[in-house]
C-alpha cells in the first residue's frame, strides 16, 4: 500500500467527488499531498482524512484559472511537502446552456477552470519533472471530451481541449521519464453529476421529468449504474505507478460502456 512513498502529488479540485477520492487513494498509497479547491471546509476535511494515513498534506484554497493563484499555491506547497512528482488536474465545472443563450461569462469560466487550469499547472511543474527525469500527469477529462454533450458546449469544448493538451504534453515529455494521460469518466456518482441531473433548466431542455432524470442517466449506461469515484481513483493510482510507464498520451474511458452508444 506504499507504492508512492516519498512521492508528492498535487491534486486540484480535491474537496469532493472524484478529486477527494483521488487524494485519499494517493495518500493511502504513501504519497504526500498538495491539494486545492475553491472552498476551505470540505478541503480541510480531506486534509485531515489524508493525514490519517501518516503522510504530509498541504491544503490551500486556490482558483486554478488564476496564474497568480497557481503560482502562490505551488510555491507554498513546495515549501511544505516538496517538489511535485505527480499532477492530477481534476478541478472542473459544468454549466447547462443552449448555445443561442450562452453568456460569455459562463463560457469563459468553464474554459478557464477546465482547460486553462491544467495548462497553468502543467506549465509550472513539467520543467521540474524533466530535471528529475520522472513525473506523472493525469488529466480528468470526460466521455463528453470525445462525444459532445447536448446543451454542454463549453464543457465539451473544454474536455475535448484537455485531451488535445494531454496529447501535446505527452509528445513534449516522452523522453524525460514522464507520462501524461487523460481519464474520461462517464456518469459518476458525484455532487456535480446530481446537480446537473436535478437542474430544472437541464430537465426542461432535455424534456425529461424531474422524477425520472437520475434514472434516465443511470439506465443510459449499459452497466445500468453510475461509476463510483473510487473506481476513477483506482485508475489514477495505476497510471501513477511504474506498472503503467508505457501508457502515454492516452485518453482512457471509465464509463460502464456508455461510450458504446
Amino acid at each position: 500500500m506504499n507504492d508512492l512513498k516519498n512521492k508528492t502529488a498535487v491534486v486540484t479540485g480535491a474537496s469532493r467527488g472524484i478529486g477527494r477520492a483521488i487524494a485519499l487513494k494517493l495518500a493511502e498509497s504513501g504519497a504526500n499531498l498538495a491539494i486545492c479547491a475553491r472552498s476551505w471546509q470540505a478541503l480541510s476535511d480531506v486534509k485531515l482524512e489524508s493525514e490519517a494515513f501518516g503522510i504530509k498534506c498541504f491544503a490551500q484554497v486556490a482558483d486554478v484559472s488564476s496564474e497568480l493563484a497557481v503560482a502562490d499555491f505551488l510555491e507554498k506547497a513546495k515549501a511544505e511537502v516538496g517538489l511535485a512528482d505527480i499532477l492530477i488536474n481534476n478541478a472542473g465545472i459544468y454549466v447547462t446552456e443552449p448555445i443561442a443563450e450562452h453568456p460569455i461569462t459562463s463560457w469563459q469560466a468553464v474554459i478557464d477552470t477546465n482547460l486553462t487550469g491544467p495548462f497553468l499547472m502543467s506549465r509550472a511543474l513539467i520543467p521540474l519533472m524533466m530535471k528529475r527525469n520522472w513525473g506523472r500527469i493525469v488529466n480528468i477529462s470526460s466521455i463528453s471530451g470525445k462525444v459532445a454533450e447536448i446543451y454542454g458546449s463549453a464543457y465539451s469544448a473544454s474536455k475535448f481541449g484537455l485531451i488535445g493538451l494531454t496529447q501535446a504534453l505527452a509528445l513534449e515529455t516522452a523522453k524525460f521519464g514522464i507520462t501524461v494521460n487523460a481519464i474520461c469518466p462517464g456518469w459518476v456518482a458525484t455532487d456535480m453529476t446530481f446537480n446537473q441531473l436535478n437542474d430544472a433548466e437541464y430537465q426542461s431542455l432535455t424534456d425529461i421529468n424531474a422524477s425520472d432524470s437520475v434514472d434516465v442517466a443511470r439506465l443510459s449506461v449499459p452497466q445500468m449504474r453510475f461509476i463510483d469515484p473510487n473506481e476513477v481513483a483506482d485508475l489514477v493510482l495505476f497510471l501513477c505507478s511504474e506498472k503503467a510507464k508505457g501508457i502515454h498520451g492516452q485518453a482512457l474511458n471509465i464509463c460502464g460502456g456508455l461510450s458504446l452508444h
